[in-house]
């Protein structure tokens, strides 16, 4: 576009809609003594519902001696729902089927068009004399087939105008969406370099490096040992004998991140989780402990079954705990396959109130079958 273009090119301050709807009268002719009749319809212009009566022969008191007598008048009423009030014009004319696609102006000139122009308000009706009958008969306006045809042109003035400055304004540039969170980055990647490290931890004898205001916004338990009462609380280095290094630095991992490490193979991360529960448990971490639970959930087997229940017994997993019992008694051959492993044996020596509840299931499943 050329700058002269520019400078010319024009600005909508309003807004509106527009429709031509041609309406026809068949059998013209016949209701010249008919100055009740009435024949309506209801259009759409603009998001709103126009209902257009025609009275073909209405009575008119004109001053005019050429156009004196019935008239053809047009009445026209808002009939969308609500209180609002809208600005229409309403352009009408009589025409024959040469005209139709015309304009008003380059038309015949024998008759020109009749407008209404008003605000609407719903059920308020407004009139237009539109011809006289005579005016029509004698200007040929009734066709061969002895029909009538107006044609009428509604314009509606949409909702509140565009503001000229909103309107020549550029347009507002495109939002860039925010980049996904990196704090879990971060965080591990600071767990990773040891930067600014204030406490370690001696786990079976493997000095791991953490930052105390970390672990205590994350665990409960890191917290009142950190920054409670408990001794550890001015100490430098805390050691942690009954804990595998690999297993608490998986614990720190997920503490900084919220993510588990990843393990090579299937068997790694079920010996992963079992070990992982039992620190979740102990540190008060339970999204981190039910992480592990469906994780030892998935993996149960006949050789880990036992060793599943007294984990579940041990730290108050009543879930994974039925689930157990259920996979260890869902047939016999389960139950005596079961039996005959090392976690069985484990259960037996340090679970005796599990392996209480696994006998009592199995005699009422015994029971249940026997009925």
């Amino acid at each position: 576009m050329q700058p002269r273009d520019m400078e010319n090119a024009a600005i909508n301050l309003t807004q509106a809609a527009r429709r031509v709807q041609l309406l026809r009268i068949n059998g013209y002719s016949a209701t010249a003594n008919r100055q009740n009749l009435v024949t309506s319809c209801t259009i759409a212009v603009g998001g709103y519902d126009w209902l257009i009566e025609v009275f073909p022969a209405a009575y008119y008191h004109g001053t005019s001696s050429r156009n004196s007598g019935p008239y053809i008048k047009l009445r026209f009423t808002l009939s969308s729902d609500g209180e609002r009030t809208v600005s229409a014009t309403f352009r009408c004319r009589l025409v024959d089927d040469h005209q139709i696609n015309q304009t008003a102006a380059s038309a015949s000139s024998s008759f020109k068009e009749v407008i209404v122009t008003s605000i609407f308000s719903n059920g308020q009706p407004k009139d237009m004399f539109l011809v006289s009958r005579s005016y029509a008969s004698e200007y040929r306006y009734v066709q061969p087939d002895d029909s009538l045809l107006i044609e009428c042109a509604i314009t509606v003035l949409l909702e509140a105008p565009v503001n000229a400055a909103a309107a020549a304004a550029p347009p507002p540039p495109t939002s860039v969406p925010a980049p996904l969170s990196d704090l879990q980055k971060h965080l591990g990647e600071m767990l990773t370099s040891k930067n600014g490290a204030d406490i370690t931890f001696l786990v079976s004898g493997e000095p791991v490096a953490a930052h105390r205001c970390v672990l205590a916004a994350r665990s409960p338990v890191f917290m009142a040992e950190l920054f409670g009462d408990m001794k550890e609380k001015d100490s430098q280095s805390i050691e942690n004998k009954d804990m595998e290094a690999e297993v608490f630095r998986a614990l720190l991992q997920f503490i900084y991140t919220d993510a588990l490490p990843e393990q090579d193979d299937d068997v790694e991360a079920e010996t992963m989780a079992y070990g992982l529960l039992e620190a979740a448990d102990r540190y008060g971490m339970e999204r981190l402990k039910l992480i592990c639970t469906e994780k030892v959930h998935a993996g149960i087997s006949v050789d880990t079954a036992a060793m599943a229940l007294a984990l579940a017994e041990r730290h108050g997993c009543t879930k994974l705990k039925a689930r157990c019992i259920e996979f260890i008694l869902a047939s016999q051959e389960n139950f005596h396959a079961v039996a005959a492993t090392e976690g069985y044996k484990l259960l037996m020596d340090s679970c005796p109130s599990a392996l209480n509840d696994l006998l009592v299931a199995v005699f009422l499943r015994y029971k249940l079958t026997v009925l």
